[in-house]
Order: structure tokens, then C-alpha cells, then sequence
């Protein structure tokens, strides 16, 4: 089994998309064993299988359409670059990419206390005390939209450290935003984009819910919501600069479905790792604990679907992130940024790894495979 898998990848459900060089196109694949089964001829988008009740039971009653390609070989030719060959897309097709922001509370606040107090410790060490008397257990205890929550928004003000981010993360609303266009999402071993206008970004490792039209959570995968820190920081109201552009979103490596043990459940307590490795021996180690997140995850889901707002073929959703790079790599107190080349690799237990490579946006290959190319695509594939 390649390493990309869960730990217990002979009992996940895992269903993906590889791009086929013979026809030119994507197919919805499923893993079995070392094999890739071909679900396109009955379901032609990734979307179609999810709104099924059961789409786990599905897959492992599909027919025996193995592929040409091991498994293997697959994920060899997703990390060589080279797109004649059949590589990994990412898992999801038709769904809207969305994403939740400001969503662990307390490396949020400590953020916050960390940048208006500028370098005080003193300072930040009595407003930490102050803002921990108000929540009693702490920031790791506070419940956002709680009385607790809207008292320490409070005392932060009262400190001259209110901040934009304090609303969505202590107030009654999560944010959620759109991440990335349908179908713009790159997946395992391909590059993801820095922009030449950015000059401090990072990764952000997070798990992504794959849900369907009905807000019912399906699965689940990786993801990397590549953010520009420089661009958002400026203001909020470049958030779209900050987070949609060219290969700036990764998911992969394959969407693992409900089935089993693997439940939403299983997820509230996942530990996602991070990694970046760069050619110039730099190491960068971080994790996103899950087991920290201040909403639950049915709450993220909620705000994103519902009576306000539908979405006929699902919608991935970004749960946020506890990362936050502090990390310097030149010097003394500039932090981290990424630079050309280098390596992140995400990965969890339960959802297995995820790895791309940090290219400048503008050098790599324009995205031109649309909703009007899938459909012209799957205008040719024979059904069942």
C-alpha cells in the first residue's frame, strides 16, 4: 500500500480522481487493494455518488472496471509532474469549495494579544491573566456566542485589542467564505501557487467535510487553504486576494467516506500534521488539532447550508486551522514564509497524506478544465 493512505487503509472507503491521458479527462475512481476501480460509467462526477444515501456501500458493491494503472504507479506519476501519464486530481469535482476562518478560539486570542501587545510580554501576560479570569477555564473552554465569549471581547477592547477577527471568533456567527471556484481545486503532488504580489504566506493545514445537497456530511479529506498573510492582513476586504488564485487550494489525496468505525465522530478528535521541507534544508513542523476546535462541526456546516443558502451538488467545506506559523526561517523575528520549491506534507491517521510542492503562481500551467470541458467530457462516457 502506498503511504499516502490512512493507517488502516484496507478498512477506508477512499474514492478519488485520476486524470485519464487516453480520454482525456477525469474518472471517479475507488481504491481497492492496489487497484483502481472505474466508478464513471456509473457515476460521472464525484458530486453524483455523494448524494446517494449510502454512497460507502456503494462503492464496495461497484463492478470489477479495474484500471490499466496500479494504485501505485498512479501516485508515482502524480509526484513526477508529468501530465501524459495518469496522476491524482483532487477528489472533489462539482462540490463548492468553501471554508471557515477564525475557528480554534484560543490561538486566535493569543494571536491577538500577541500582535497588539508588539512584543510586551508584561503586558501580554497581564491581559492573558485578565482575559482568563473572565472565561474561568480559559481560552481552550470558551464557547464562541457564549457569555463567557462576549465578556472576553470585552475586557480585549477595554485593552485597545479589539480586532475584526475577534468577532467571528468569539461572537455568535462563524465566518465562512468561498475558498476557490468549482473544479479549481489541485490535488496530490501537484504544485500549489505563491503569487509574485506576496512576500509572507503559509500553509494551513485543515480538515475538509465533504458534504451533499441536503448539508448531510459524507466524508472526509485534506486540505491546504493556502493563505497570504501579507494580503489579509492588510484588509479583511481582500480576503478573495488573499485566498482565491491559481492552484492556491489543495485537497486530496482521496475523499474517505463513512463506513464502519469512520464516522463524523471519529474526526472531533484527529490530530493533522504538518511538514515543510525546503531545498534549503529549512524544517518547519506544525499540527492541527482538532480535539481544540471551538464550533462544533455540525455548527460550520449549518452556518454554510440551510434555508439562507443551497448547493445542488454539495460543497466541500475547510473547518479552519490551530496552525499558526511563528517559526522564523531568515531571521531573528520575521517568521515564516514560503519559499519556491518547497514541500508540504499534510497528513492524519484517518485521512492519510497529502503532499504538494510551493511553485511561484504566474510559472505554472494555466487552469483551463471548466465546468464546460467536464460536461463535454462526460458527454461521451458511456453509462450503465
Amino acid at each position: 500500500m502506498p503511504d499516502i493512505l490512512p493507517s488502516d487503509g484496507a478498512d477506508s472507503v477512499l474514492v478519488g480522481r485520476i486524470w485519464d491521458p487516453n480520454s482525456q479527462g477525469p474518472r471517479v475512481v475507488a481504491v481497492r487493494g492496489e487497484e483502481l476501480v472505474d466508478l464513471t460509467p456509473m457515476f460521472g462526477t464525484v458530486s453524483e455518488l455523494l448524494e446517494n444515501d449510502d454512497p460507502a456501500d456503494l462503492v464496495l458493491s461497484s463492478g470489477s472496471n479495474v484500471l490499466p494503472w496500479a494504485l501505485e504507479e498512479v501516485v508515482q506519476n502524480s509526484a513526477t509532474g508529468d501530465r501524459n501519464l495518469p496522476f491524482l486530481l483532487a477528489p472533489l469535482d462539482l462540490q463548492v469549495i468553501k471554508a471557515c476562518g477564525v475557528t480554534f478560539v484560543e490561538s486566535m486570542v493569543e494571536r491577538v494579544i500577541e500582535e497588539r501587545c508588539e512584543g510586551d510580554f508584561n503586558r501580554a501576560a497581564e491581559v492573558r491573566k485578565s482575559v482568563n479570569k473572565a472565561l474561568d477555564g480559559g481560552l481552550a473552554s470558551v464557547r464562541p456566542g457564549s457569555k463567557q465569549a462576549l465578556e472576553a471581547k470585552k475586557i480585549l477592547a477595554a485593552q485597545g485589542m479589539w480586532s475584526q477577527y475577534l468577532e467571528v471568533g468569539l461572537g455568535p456567527d462563524p465566518e465562512v467564505f468561498t475558498k476557490a471556484p468549482v473544479l479549481s481545486a489541485v490535488g496530490y503532488g501537484s504544485g500549489v501557487g505563491i503569487p509574485a504580489f506576496s512576500s509572507w504566506n503559509n500553509p494551513e493545514p485543515e480538515l475538509v467535510l465533504m458534504v451533499d445537497s441536503a448539508g448531510r456530511v459524507k466524508g472526509a479529506a485534506l486540505g491546504n487553504d493556502v493563505n497570504l498573510r501579507d494580503v489579509e492582513g492588510r484588509s479583511a476586504l481582500l480576503l478573495g486576494m488573499a485566498k482565491d488564485n491559481n492552484a492556491s487550494c489543495a485537497v486530496g489525496p482521496f475523499i474517505r467516506l463513512f463506513h464502519g468505525g469512520f464516522t463524523l465522530e471519529s474526526l472531533r478528535t484527529e490530530e493533522i500534521a504538518l511538514t515543510v521541507e525546503g531545498v534549503d534544508g529549512y524544517r518547519l513542523e506544525g499540527r492541527n488539532s482538532l480535539s481544540r476546535i471551538s464550533r462544533p462541526f455540525e455548527e460550520l456546516v449549518t452556518a454554510a447550508h440551510g434555508r439562507h443558502h443551497q448547493y445542488p451538488d454539495g460543497f466541500a467545506l475547510f473547518t479552519g486551522t490551530l496552525f499558526a506559523p511563528t517559526q522564523d526561517r531568515d531571521a531573528e523575528g520575521l517568521g515564516f514564509t514560503h519559499k519556491n520549491a518547497d514541500v508540504v506534507t499534510i497528513s492524519s491517521a484517518q485521512l492519510g497524506t497529502l503532499v504538494n510542492q510551493v511553485h511561484a503562481t504566474e510559472d505554472m500551467e494555466p487552469w483551463t478544465f471548466g465546468i464546460g470541458a467536464l460536461f463535454s467530457y462526460l458527454a461521451g462516457v458511456k453509462k450503465v
